[in-house]
């Protein structure tokens, strides 16, 4: 009745990351991206990449986020404290741990994964779909969420 699960590891990506914020360094400020950028330590601040790049922000099991994160595809396999706009895609590694909102095109969880926060489908998945729409809706649910 069952059938097997067939897993394919989220770790497994094409991505080509152009930047790469090792394990021993700390950022603090704000990251605006024009290239694709995989975090291994630790970043104070938001990131965001231009609405109409494909950039992927990727937080790697040792890296860590404070801050706001606004792109196309997000995948997180360590800690995020701050709310995730992905237009296309957000993927959640089973040690992540996420404390704030997240709004994304389609999502990905691995069994193991904590989530802290509102979880909201855009309403449209379209290449012109932008973070501050996602913004808009993660407001609405709120505002609707507080006056219950």
């Amino acid at each position: 009745m069952f059938e097997k699960f067939n897993r394919q590891s989220m770790a497994a990506s094409s991505e080509k990351f152009d930047t790469i914020v090792g394990r021993t360094t700390t950022i603090q400020g704000n990251l605006m991206l024009l290239d694709s950028v995989r975090i291994d330590g630790r970043v104070v601040g938001n990131i965001e990449a231009a609405p109409d790049c494909k950039i992927a922000v990727a937080i790697g099991p040792t890296g860590e986020v404070t801050g706001d994160i606004k792109a196309h595809r997000v995948m997180v396999a360590g800690k995020v404290f701050g709310h995730i706009h992905a237009v296309d895609r957000v993927e959640f590694q089973k040690d992540s741990c996420v404390q704030g909102d997240v709004s994304y095109g389609s999502i990905a969880v691995e069994h193991g994964a904590k989530l802290s926060g509102l979880i909201i489908q855009n309403k449209a998945l379209d290449e012109s779909a932008s973070a501050s729409g996602a913004q808009a809706a993660i407001q609405s649910a709120q505002s609707t969420k507080n006056n219950s």
